[in-house]
């Protein structure tokens, strides 16, 4: 059975259903704005569709997601996407109709996600046509952003985002990567430290020395928390170096370690350890992590190519 990918549940279940202008050049499509006037009777269809859909979700899942337009309601969302459902949907009503249970979930579940954006962070539709093209502006620290709410929704229900093997980022994932983390205020994060403070390469990295490192430099960081790699796990990754970087203005700090096979980075605030992030590497050069103001620089080789990459300085 061939896979189920973005591309074929666009041209099966929502392509047919353009006008025909708009299949005939769909980047311009995209591009236009369907909307210049700020008709607010266009903003209302994307509200209520947004309502629709809160309202369609018990009896489209057999549960109550709580879709109460939190962001916390789009992680219960994506959770409960599965392959199992998208195939329960599109086995109802023909595909390439508006009578497709597949087609309705996708686009009053994308004015659902733009709503989300639009009420917790500030987000403004960019009406396009057909209307569940429309695209959501965010403003953050990572700068502007068109997001294409419809489109996150296709690639979440293609079989690579689906499942515990999933290659793919899936909803919730996207959503957190393109509208949580950019928009997290950092300033409300409390210090660590005021000031500036000196913390040296650990050249013999071991749990204990990391300990001993800690104590020494970083008292404030009482407690490298549970999520931390336990001791075993540590001394298993095999660091053969491991820089700290003070970021935030002493909001947070990054454990950059470097193994045989990539970079590790770690996040710790005052409660300990944050996030995590991995990238493969070459062994050599060595990597390089540096501050550039609200941003995190990684500068490696991979396959003997040399790549950078940009994080917030409060991580992926």
């Amino acid at each position: 059975m061939a896979a189920v990918t973005a591309e074929h549940l666009f041209a099966d279940y929502f392509l047919p259903l353009y006008p025909e202008d708009c299949r005939a050049d769909l980047p311009q499509a995209r591009r236009t704005d369907a909307n210049p006037a700020r008709n607010p009777a266009l903003y209302a269809h994307l509200a209520e569709a947004a309502r629709i859909f809160a309202g369609m979700a018990p009896a489209l899942f057999g549960d109550d997601l709580r879709l109460d337009f939190s962001d916390a309601s789009v992680h219960r969302l994506g959770a409960a996407l599965t392959r199992a459902r998208r195939d329960a949907w599109a086995s109802k009503g023909a595909p390439g109709t508006a009578e497709s249970e597949l087609f309705n979930v996708v686009v009053h579940g994308a004015a659902y996600l733009g709503a989300c954006i639009e009420r917790n962070h500030g987000g403004t539709w960019l009406v396009r046509r057909p209307l569940w093209e429309s695209l959501v502006g965010l403003r953050s620290a990572a700068g502007e952003a068109e997001l294409a709410v419809f489109h996150w929704w296709l690639k979440s229900l293609a079989d690579d985002a689906l499942g515990s093997e999933a290659a793919a980022p899936g909803l919730a994932d996207r959503y957190r990567t393109h509208v949580e983390v950019p928009r997290f205020d950092a300033a409300a994060v409390p210090p660590l430290f005021v000031g500036e403070r000196k913390l040296p390469r650990i050249t013999k990295p071991r749990y204990d020395v990391l300990y001993k490192y800690i104590k020494a430099h970083l008292p404030e960081l009482r407690d490298l928390g549970r999520d931390f790699p336990s001791p075993e796990r540590f001394d298993e990754l095999g660091f053969r170096w491991i820089d700290v970087l003070v970021v935030g203005g002493g909001r947070m700090v990054v454990l950059a370690g470097a193994t045989a096979t990539g970079l590790h980075l770690f996040w710790l605030d005052g409660t300990g350890f944050l996030k995590a992030a991995y990238f493969p590497a070459d062994a050599f050069p060595d990597p390089v992590v540096r501050t550039a103001g609200e941003k995190l620089e990684v500068l490696l080789a991979a396959e003997e190519r040399m790549v950078t990459h940009e994080l917030l300085w409060w991580g992926p």
